[in-house]
């Protein structure tokens, strides 16, 4: 018994010290990320400009009003909500990821099996083409991704036998049938206008994100994230056999719909505001369960820790390594790709 207990205070101090660091690490590197880009702030433009703004009211110093005026938007009003709703975002793709591969017992599972990223794509793509503006469109987006889901679990109600294949079969199967109306909206769209915006938002960015998105989007992402972190201690049950889950006390079906419900409201806040962005809800479990192991007390925090820092690394090097912002689709997958199939042949060894 003593032992147990010793070995459990143990666990528990680590996982104190590890999620300081982890919280440490991120403050850090989202400072550092307000100072990087193609207009270059300094840090002491920035702490003259909260020393003048907070302290005397008046622009003083090297800094004059036109100049404090555009350091202040540059840090207040672009990159600043662009490091929050990366934060979260990254946080909350690759918790969604580990808890959908939890409860498929299936390590292939991303934020966008059950059809929610395709739905809110294709919601997207029609607000564009219907000409709305960048809120509506992000609203149409998500409500979009939480009609496919739905969609996705009237279709796998009527048939019986394995709930979780019958989830995922449907899901590939309605992820399809948005796909096909998203090619239907690109072919309708004006070749010389709506098309290549619908294109570029597709690709993923972040550089359409204000407080507007970040005001919408966020409670979303949050509460989300909230399900799943209240449910890691159910996870663990959830990757056993069903009969072996509830006879632990483990309600399956409920755990199982509170956390597609976190996760599509997740994916479908994330695509609604800078469309699909891949790779870290498969990339960053998978990680973690090589660094910390498969329990889910420690995955998720695991999850959200790196899935923030992965994101907002990708996303600081996508508007700072060329004069034409990159979009961070393009990014996630060209580092992603390499970084699992190294994690693979890893775990192979």
């Amino acid at each position: 018994m003593s032992g147990n207990g010793n070995e459990r205070e143990s666990r528990c101090r680590w996982n104190r010290w590890w999620l300081a660091g982890g919280i440490t690490l991120i403050t850090v590197l989202a400072i550092a990320a307000l100072f990087c880009g193609r207009y270059q702030v300094t840090p002491g433009q920035a702490l003259e400009l909260i020393w003048t703004s907070f302290a005397s009211g008046n622009f003083a110093g090297s800094l004059d009003e036109a100049k404090a005026a555009m350091v202040k938007r540059v840090l207040v009003q672009i990159r600043l909500p662009r490091i929050c709703y990366c934060l979260a975002a990254g946080a909350g793709l690759a918790a969604a990821g580990a808890a959908l591969q939890g409860i498929c017992s299936n390590p292939l599972a991303t934020p966008d099996t059950l059809g929610a990223a395709n739905g809110a794509s294709f919601g997207a793509a029609l607000g564009i083409l219907l000409g709305m503006n960048g809120f509506w469109i992000q609203v149409t987006s998500m409500l979009c991704g939480i009609a496919a889901v739905l969609l996705v679990f009237a279709v796998s109600r009527k048939h019986t036998g394995n709930p979780v294949l019958m989830l995922v079969l449907a899901g590939m199967v309605i992820g399809s049938f948005f796909s096909a109306l998203l090619s239907a909206v690109k072919y309708v769209a004006d070749p010389q206008d709506k098309l290549p915006e619908i294109t570029h938002w597709l690709m993923g960015s972040m550089n359409a994100i204000t407080w507007k998105s970040v005001t919408l989007g966020l409670p979303w992402l949050l509460t989300g994230l909230a399900v799943i972190w209240l449910l890691r201690w159910k996870l663990n049950a959830m990757s056993l056999a069903e009969e072996e889950a509830r006879s632990l006390g483990v309600s399956t079906g409920l755990v199982r719909i509170l956390v597609i419900a976190a996760t599509t409201m997740i994916t479908a806040s994330v695509v609604s505001a800078c469309g699909q962005i891949g790779w870290i809800g498969l990339l960053i479990p998978h990680g973690c369960r090589l660094l910390f192991g498969g329990d889910f007390r420690q995955l998720i925090p695991s999850c959200i820790c790196l899935g923030s820092v992965f994101l907002l690394l990708v996303d600081t090097a996508a508007r700072s390594l060329t004069a034409a912002e990159l979009p961070v689709a393009i990014l996630t997958a060209v580092v992603g790709a390499p970084l699992f199939l190294l994690l693979l042949l890893k775990k192979n060894r």
